[in-house]
Formats: structure tokens, sequence, C-alpha cells
């Protein structure tokens, strides 16, 4: 175990000599029928994915991990060593009854957070398996290297979890009842991952990126106007927690509020590639359609809601798919000039960025 202060150094570290071996293993890039190849079903592979749990579920409770420490009070002061009782009207059936167990069952907190942990980071490396086969590597690395990913593994630790699960869904998209499944660990985990299954399942039945495309221009634009009606209208919708993460006057948020700029521009990268790969080098692929236009309904219903209190957390509904919906194009089929290069490129532009916000940004 680590001190606390030294967990986000190494773990950047660690990312950065990651993503050197990744990047230096791409000489070129070699295509098969369906785009990725077959996958490498090595046991080996997951010993990467298997540490950073490890080294992450089994971090001291410390305050810079900011909801860490109200895990750790509220699991000694309500859940040890009390009887156990299945809560059907728990926010998050799933996670809380989890929670609830452990504690009754007189687990060390220590548990818990190793196994979100363990659900997030291989179950992210199974998503990235399902999707990228043999170049799940390279996928997860950049997973590593995404702006919110070490942020959901220590402090949004249920929407975390529930992310990996909805990433297993989408590898999952042809074979419906494990989909179902995940999507169901998925909303088990945290109510708020409704959104991105109802643009799940919306993306199975209406595959025109075109429509996707416009509605996101479309969002974008009642963003700028700051017209907050489709806000007040999800707000009517959801259930009380929900309705407080839209509540601009939250007094719990502490963040920045008004238009975001750094996260529109943010978000625009995985929607500027796909306009490129699809209309200017007409790049043909389902697959890559749906993961995109999942991503373009999620990221818009966001802008619509942006002057929310908690926008980050509205907006990570979307980014939980950056890493994939961004480099995905690039294994598909050779389409551009230079494509491994560029492909590298990209990888160290996201990794740099996520420094650049760590480091300087946030200070």
């Amino acid at each position: 175990m680590f001190e606390a202060s030294l967990y986000s150094t190494i773990y950047y570290l660690v990312v950065i000599i990651a993503t050197i071996i990744a990047t230096n293993k791409y000489r070129v890039l070699t295509y098969t029928n369906d785009g990725i190849g077959e996958k490498n079903k090595k046991l080996t592979e997951w010993i990467f994915p298997a540490i950073i749990s490890l080294f992450i579920g089994l971090r001291p409770v410390d305050g810079r991990f900011v909801d860490m420490v109200n895990y750790n009070s509220y699991y000694y002061a309500q859940q040890y060593g009390k009887s156990f009782s299945f809560d059907a009207d728990a926010t998050n059936y799933i996670f809380d009854n989890l929670f609830s167990w452990l504690g009754a069952n007189y687990y060390d907190i220590t548990v818990f957070f190793l196994i979100i942990s363990i659900c997030y980071f291989m179950g992210a490396y199974k998503a990235m398996k399902l999707l990228f086969k043999n170049h799940a590597f390279l996928a997860f690395v950049v997973f590593l290297g995404a702006f919110s990913t070490l942020s959901y593994a220590t402090n949004g630790i249920k929407a975390g979890a529930a992310a990996s699960f909805f990433l297993c869904a989408l590898g999952y998209r042809e074979k419906k009842i494990k989909a179902a499944i995940c999507l169901i660990l998925s909303l088990g985990f945290h109510h708020s991952m409704i959104m991105p299954i109802m643009a799940y399942i919306i993306s199975l039945f209406l595959k025109n990126s075109k429509y996707y495309f416009a509605f996101w221009i479309f969002a974008l634009l009642m963003a700028v106007l700051h017209i907050s009606g489709f806000q007040e209208f999800f707000a009517g919708m959801s259930d009380e927690s929900s309705a407080e993460y839209l509540n601009p006057e939250n007094e719990d948020w502490g963040g920045k509020t008004g238009f975001r700029l750094d996260f529109v521009i943010y978000s625009f990268l995985p929607v500027f590639i796909g306009y490129m790969a699809i209309f200017k080098y007409k790049l043909e692929s389902k697959i890559y359609s749906f993961l995109l236009n999942v991503y373009l309904l999620t990221n818009a219903v966001w802008m619509l809601c942006m002057y929310a209190a908690f926008t980050n957390r509205i907006a990570y509904l979307s980014w939980l798919m950056y890493p994939v919906v961004t480099i995905y194009p690039f294994f598909c089929k050779n389409f551009m000039p230079e494509q491994t290069t560029k492909l590298k490129q990209l990888v160290w532009i996201q990794l740099l960025f996520t420094l650049f916000m760590y480091i300087v940004y946030y200070g």
C-alpha cells in the first residue's frame, strides 16, 4: 500500500509507460474481414488489469479520494455488523445491497473497495476484449489514460463500475441475453445509467447516423442559447435523486456552472472523428455506427442539461464511451492516409490532455 498522495503520480507513470509500450507495438495496422481480428485467449494478458485493480482497490481511506471517506464512515456507522435484509426500495439495487451485505457480514471496507475496483477495471478490460479482440491492450491503455477514468475509479465509484458493465453490454450487442444481463447490472450499480441504456435501445432500431449528428448540433445550439426547458423536462421525469443532479441551485455542488466550453471541446473529438470517418472517408461499419450513435445521443442529452449542478456527472454518461468511440474506427479498415501514425498521435493527444488537466488545470 502506498501513501495516498502518491497514487495519482504512480498511476499516470504506469499509464505513460504502458502507452509507450502499446504504441510502439503498432508499426503497421493489419485488418481482417471483420476489421478487428481474432481474440487472444492468453490468460497472462489479464495480469495488467488485475494489477491495476489491486493497486486502486487497496488504496488507503483518505480525503484525497473524496467520496471514499463518506463510504467508509457510513459503512462502519450504519452497516457494519447490522442484520442484512434485501432493500427493494434501494436507489441502486445491486450496489446498495452489496454494500449492506458486506457490512452485515463483518467484511472490512477494503473488501468492498476491492470488489468495486475489480468490477471497474476488469470489467473495462473485458469490454475491450469484446470490442477490440487482439487489440484490447492498446484500447485498455487508452481507457486508463482517459480524462475521467482515475476519478471514477476512486471517487464516483458507483458510476464507474456501472460504466464498465455498460461497455460490456456494447461488446455483447449481438448476444441479446448477455447484453441484457450487463445492462441490468449497470443499472443496478447506478440508477443514472437509465439514460445511456435508453440511448443503447434507441440506437438498435434507429441506425442512420445523420439523425444523431443533427440532434447533437441541435443540442449544442440549445446549450449556447441557454434554453433550459429540456433540463426541466428531464428533471420532471426523474426520481428525486436524479432531479437534484439537474437542479442548478443544488447547494452540494461546488464546481463550475454555466456554459462549459471546455467540456464541449473535449466532447467534440469523437464527433469530429466520426464525421470524418463516415462522411468524408465513407467508412461503413455497423458496429462503429452503433457505438457512435449511442455516444452522440448521450452527449447531446448532456448538452441539453449543461446548466445542471452536477454537469460533470451527466457528461460522464457519454464520456464513459470516449476511449472506445475515439479509436474504434482506426481498427475497422484502412480508410485514411498514414492511419497507424494518426492513431498513435491520437492516443498520445488524449493522454497529454488528461495530464494537462490534472497537473496544470486542476493543479
